[in-house]
């Protein structure tokens, strides 16, 4: 066991010193953040998609309410940070689109199908999940393909970006704390079924805000996990010949240059990497880990879901950490709407679910 534990630091070390060497001291650092996030999200099973289902299916709020108070708290350091630092440090801030709704649902419901959103997919994947690990190339091809159309989806027209943080982010605090108090008093009357609320759950939330605060500061912008997939899927299509030239999203610049440069220039992408292999560490830090393979059919379900949860990022302008922590903690109105419609998408998700279960037994 300690022969095991001393090659998973002495990778994650390699991984951040071949990193710093190659795109610099930031790119380190931000892959040691990245190594960080998938320690905490796997060491204390901290998951989107099964809080959601958990009060979807038995009314219990414990997961949500560790998400409420990660919002509470990420916003609590960034906000201050973001109106201290214009220009210098960037929100999360998007329009408030058709594509933004539709995409959230649609998100919300292929997240339960894949049994994980942007965060864990990638941190489930990196420790080892079957499933995860069959989702993630469909992820990859999704968000691919989904940042390729994103200039028409949003082309069909909304209302412009609500930054609330144009009234001081005292008020913009103000109003954040007040939304996740209403959704947790709107769970609150079933938290007595529930029994403890698990303490990993705490801990994980304070440890992932943390972070994203720190992720904030180094990288000059929120915590992101789709544009980095979307950007794999671009240079491995560049690879095969395809032309981005003609692409409304993949030409424009910052992309472009993103596509010719070495993966590890890219914010999004270093962080995934360190994410990765932190959720693969911990899995493995006390014993090997063993998983059952699920049934073909199942495995066919999640890839083809895959596809959907990386397409409907796009649309939506991120994932369950782009659009929806990201856009919350930047105090950006779009995302407590992509909450709302990604949790209506869940509720769908959720019943899909239950028949393709109870089809395979």
């Amino acid at each position: 066991m300690l022969v095991r534990r001393v090659v998973l630091v002495t990778g994650a070390l390699a991984l951040v010193f071949a990193i710093t060497l190659l795109a610099g001291l930031r790119q380190g650092l931000l892959t040691l953040l990245g190594l960080g996030f998938g320690a905490v999200l796997q060491g204390c099973r901290f998951g989107f998609t099964t809080g959601w289902r958990d009060y979807i299916e038995r009314r219990n709020p414990h997961g949500l309410w560790a998400q409420l108070l990660l919002l509470a708290l990420a916003s609590g350091l960034m906000l201050p940070l973001l109106a201290a630092h214009p220009g210098e440090l960037v929100g999360a801030v998007a329009p408030l689109t058709l594509s933004l709704l539709l995409g959230a649902f649609l998100f919300g419901a292929a997240m339960q199908l894949t049994d994980g959103c942007g965060s864990g997919t990638l941190y489930k994947a990196g420790a080892g999940s079957p499933l995860s690990v069959v989702v993630l190339p469909t992820f990859m091809l999704g968000s691919f393909l989904g940042a390729s159309h994103q200039p028409a989806w949003v082309a069909l027209g909304g209302l412009p970006p609500v930054d609330l943080l144009r009234y001081g982010w005292p008020t913009a605090l103000a109003l954040t704390l007040a939304g996740c108090a209403l959704v947790a008093l709107l769970t609150l009357p079933h938290a007595r079924s529930a029994g403890p609320w698990p303490r990993r759950w705490v801990i994980g939330a304070i440890l992932l805000a943390l972070l994203a605060a720190l992720h904030l500061i180094v990288a000059g912008q929120p915590w992101g996990i789709v544009y980095g997939v979307g950007l794999w899927g671009a240079k491995a299509f560049a690879a095969l010949g395809w032309n981005p030239a003609a692409d409304p999203f993949w030409s424009v610049a910052p992309h472009a240059t993103r596509l010719v440069e070495p993966i590890v220039f890219d914010v999004t992408s270093v962080t995934n990497f360190g994410l990765l292999y932190g959720a693969y560490a911990v899995s493995r830090w006390r014993a090997p880990v063993t998983t059952n393979l699920p049934s073909a059919r199942r495995l066919l379900v999640a890839a083809t879901a895959g596809l959907i949860l990386g397409y409907s990022s796009r649309m939506a302008f991120g994932c369950n950490v782009g659009a929806f922590l990201g856009g919350v903690s930047s105090a950006s109105l779009h995302g407590w709407i992509w909450f709302a419609m990604a949790f209506l998408g869940s509720i769908l998700g959720v019943r899909l679910r239950r028949r393709i279960e109870a089809t395979a037994t």
